[in-house]
């Protein structure tokens, strides 16, 4: 990785191609990180809300479903951001111009610093049950709300004076992912018992409530991988280039790191929810179990990578619009928002508006993968201020998403959206201007 800015620097790296010199994740880097970005307790819960609105039969083909394509989403944009070695922030303004792109990406930084905070709200409660379940110890009140969040918060700072491409190399691939595998592998195991010893036969033919159709339970699987959508270019612009004709580490290692996690997580939290006494939390199904403490442990330091990837892209798109100061600073800064933030802020309120913040990266992605992700090299962006045409789909695209979701929600809204907007972008694409190359583009916004 090329070392930070001075802040004094007015050099834009996100928005200048990374050279091949910098490029050093392999496909199975790649798959690492994003297993590990996939497994989360927020994707146990999500998973947890499909039962009982649908059967488990349905269920579990939403969840297939939707992680293959939404992981397939991820693993194109990681190809893009690879090929080009365009951070996200470079992709947004090589399609929408220089001036137009400062929202979307305005945006990705608000919908971070939410789900920054988010996470280290979940790591805060998490740490209170173990501590509950373990020694007995009540630290629901304020004190033990400010000493949880500080300590996590103190974690993530440390991790962020830090090189990501070290901390993906040599703790997470080496370390985090074979712990993260054993607590998951242990507790599919223990729900599994548990399901076994019920019968298995009633829990899959179990009905679903009516409440959810095939389609609305795959947009809800697809909201995870989507949500990572504005980030993996951050990521995959440091994989080493593929060949000619080659699909490359970045795609490959992408799609099947992401879709094996959102599909483990998933599923397991169909299984807990299933096995669980009525009205318990997941958090309390997970510690009950055999061993559950020490998974559950594992599951919240593995969130912790949940948390930097977050705040790592923010700083990555902060540092697009302000270049004078470094990622690092930028991520620093970014941090310590959340974490005041996180004593403060009714998370668990908020979570719907995160979500449906989430939903305008859809047609956002639609818009430059119809433009940019047919294999053609992307070296720069636009010399346009606003290319008024990927604008206007993008509008277009935020439109038709709650438009599915108001008055066709058994079709579904991340499907029709994508589609739409992709095909639209790609019929329009003479509609755009060759860009000058990503070194004016960097000059231009420095």
């Amino acid at each position: 990785m090329a070392q930070p800015l001075s802040s004094s620097s007015s050099a834009n790296e996100a928005l200048t191609p990374l050279p091949d010199a910098a490029r050093v994740f392999r496909w199975h880097d790649h798959l690492s990180l994003w297993f590990s970005l996939g497994v989360g307790l927020l994707v146990m819960q999500i998973g947890a809300y499909l039962v009982p609105a649908v059967g488990t039969r349905d269920a579990v083909l939403a969840i297939v479903l939707g992680s293959c394509v939404g992981a397939g989403l991820l693993a194109w944009t990681a190809r893009l951001g690879s090929q080009s070695g365009l951070a996200s922030a470079g992709l947004m303004h090589a399609t929408y111009g220089s001036a137009f792109a400062r929202l979307p990406v305005l945006l990705n930084i608000v919908q971070l610093i939410g789900w920054t905070t988010f996470e280290l709200v979940v790591m805060r409660e998490g740490t209170q049950a173990i501590a509950k379940q373990a020694f007995g110890l009540d630290l629901t009140g304020w004190g033990g709300v400010l000493l949880g969040t500080l300590l996590w918060g103190a974690v993530l700072l440390a991790l962020l004076t830090g090189s990501m491409v070290t901390l993906v190399r040599r703790f997470v691939a080496r370390f985090g992912l074979p712990l993260v595998l054993c607590s998951l592998l242990w507790l599919t195991w223990q729900f599994g018992a548990r399901l076994q010893a019920q019968g298995f036969d009633g829990f899959w033919n179990r009905p679903g409530n009516g409440q959810m159709g095939l389609f609305s339970a795959m947009d809800l699987v697809i909201a995870m991988p989507v949500s990572w959508l504005p980030l993996v270019a951050d990521y995959a612009r440091h994989g080493l280039r593929a060949g000619k004709g080659r699909i490359g580490g970045a795609f490959a290692g992408t799609w099947l790191g992401y879709a094996l996690a959102n599909i483990w997580c998933y599923a397991l939290g169909v299984m807990v929810v299933s096995t669980a006494e009525p009205g318990s939390s997941l958090v309390t199904a997970l510690l009950v179990a055999q061993g559950g403490l020490i998974a559950l442990g594992l599951i919240l330091i593995d969130e912790l990578d949940n948390a930097y990837g977050d705040v790592y892209s923010g700083s990555v798109s902060a540092h697009s619009l302000r270049p004078r100061w470094s990622v690092r600073h930028w991520g620093l800064l970014l941090a310590a928002a959340c974490i005041a933030l996180a004593l403060v802020l009714p998370m668990h309120q908020l979570e719907p508006f995160l979500l449906m913040l989430s939903s305008v990266f859809v047609p956002l992605y639609g818009v430059i993968l119809g433009r940019l992700g047919a294999g053609q090299a992307v070296s720069g962006a636009n010399k346009e201020r606003v290319v008024w045409s990927a604008a206007a789909l993008w509008l277009l695209g935020i439109a038709t998403y709650h438009a599915c979701a108001q008055w066709a929600p058994q079709w579904g809204s991340a499907l029709p959206t994508l589609a739409l907007t992709f095909v639209l972008a790609r019929l329009t694409r003479g509609a755009t201007q060759p860009g000058a190359g990503a070194s004016a583009l960097a000059q231009n916004h420095g």
